[in-house]
């Protein structure tokens, strides 16, 4: 019996599985042809993988495998209570009711070690919610969401307010680390009883200055931990590169070349100075900037920043890479990403080159890495 290192693709239309076979990383399978995955997950714990569908009008749906990809059986999604009678929830920039129903699965995690069965699911509009039976029924964490500052949570890139990131640290799976755009980070370390909120010393550069510092507006895009060392936390902000050495209470900003505006970072697993962000112009043209797409490596903790562009486009690229389309193995080897105009990338030497491995698939949401034990070669080749 050996080991298949896999990379889970999820996009506008479909699911796709990308594996090692005969020297060569390629497509071996499709799931979902069609539907639009937001968000999937391959967990480490008992292989399962998880997949997010959202069906517009009929909502968001998940589906669990149990076979690696190979069928997928529906499970529950998360349920928001009814909204209390005469209850007031108004979203403090629209100034419209926010209903108490799933708009999206923004976020999808494992609970830890010791919690088997556990998830967690960050959603739109702002719910964070647990699951202790695999995905077969749902708890929306009232602690968070009842707290007064919720009411000010707005929307960034999204019309309401989500929760992208959970960070469950190694040590202890009853302390989380959550990101939300709008809302800033917030932390419990008694698995979802209570909430902090923490983020001190990023700032927003999209209100008036005598409100950039509040920690409740804060626009952290993405949060990304060292597995290692999970004080170190990197986060790729709406305005700029922050970094945390007190596992999110407190961050300070880095500065990189040519741009700290992004959506993506990963940090290495093992190295608490290395992590990778992919830059991208500011707010009036989300594009590479120059058209040259490159992935940025900091290895002294944000000090300084490399550009890497080794097998990237050059020149006329209009490839965004999304939060969670950017990821890295458990040995900070392997690095894949996709990019909203369906190319996909893996580096097999931690970021310095890239090989493409399609580019025609639909626009990518999401970026996973797995390691599945098997007894036989699996699925042929699809071809890309």
């Amino acid at each position: 019996m050996g080991s298949i290192e896999r990379v889970h693709v999820a996009t506008r239309k479909g699911l796709f599985t990308v594996e090692r076979v005969r020297g060569k990383w390629d497509i071996v399978d499709v799931a979902f042809e069609g539907d639009n995955l937001p968000m999937l997950l391959a967990d480490s714990r008992d292989g399962l993988l998880y997949a997010v569908l959202a069906h517009g009008h009929f909502g968001a749906k998940i589906q669990r495998s149990e076979d690696g990809g190979r069928t997928f059986r529906e499970v529950a999604p998360p349920q928001y209570p009814p909204k209390p009678e005469g209850g007031e929830d108004v979203d403090p920039v629209r100034g419209t009711d926010v209903k108490w129903s799933l708009e999206l699965v923004w976020s999808l995690e494992a609970g830890g070690a010791d919690r088997p069965k556990r998830l967690w699911a960050g959603t739109i509009p702002g719910g964070l919610f647990r699951s202790d039976d695999c995905g077969e029924s749902w708890e929306l964490v009232r602690s968070l969401w009842d707290r007064p500052e919720r009411r000010k949570w707005f929307g960034g890139g999204m019309d309401r307010p989500g929760i992208h990131s959970i960070l469950v640290d190694p040590r202890a799976s009853d302390h989380l680390l959550l990101g939300i755009s709008c809302g800033g980070v917030w932390r419990t370390r008694d698995g979802g009883e209570s909430f902090t909120l923490e983020g001190k010393g990023m700032h927003a550069a999209y209100v008036p200055p005598d409100q950039s510092a509040d920690p409740n507006i804060q626009d952290p895009h993405r949060l990304a931990l060292c597995r290692a060392n999970p004080q170190v936390v990197w986060a790729q902000h709406h305005s700029g590169i922050f970094r945390s050495e007190d596992g999110g209470a407190s961050f300070v900003e880095l500065h990189a070349s040519p741009s700290s505006f992004g959506f993506a970072v990963a940090a290495h697993p093992h190295d608490p100075e290395t992590a990778w962000f992919v830059p991208a112009v500011k707010d009036d043209c989300r594009i590479p900037v120059g058209g040259r797409l490159m992935v940025l490596q900091t290895r002294n903790a944000g000090r300084s920043f490399e550009a890497k562009t080794r097998g990237l486009p050059e020149r006329y690229a209009y490839d965004l890479v999304f939060r969670h389309a950017l990821d890295v193995d458990d040995s900070g080897t392997l690095l894949a990403f996709g990019s909203t105009t369906g190319n996909l990338w893996i580096s097999e030497d931690g970021g310095e080159s890239f090989e493409a491995i399609s580019h025609h698939l639909p626009p990518i949401h999401c970026v996973r890495f797995s390691t599945v034990r098997v007894k036989s070669p699996t699925w042929p080749v699809v071809a890309s």
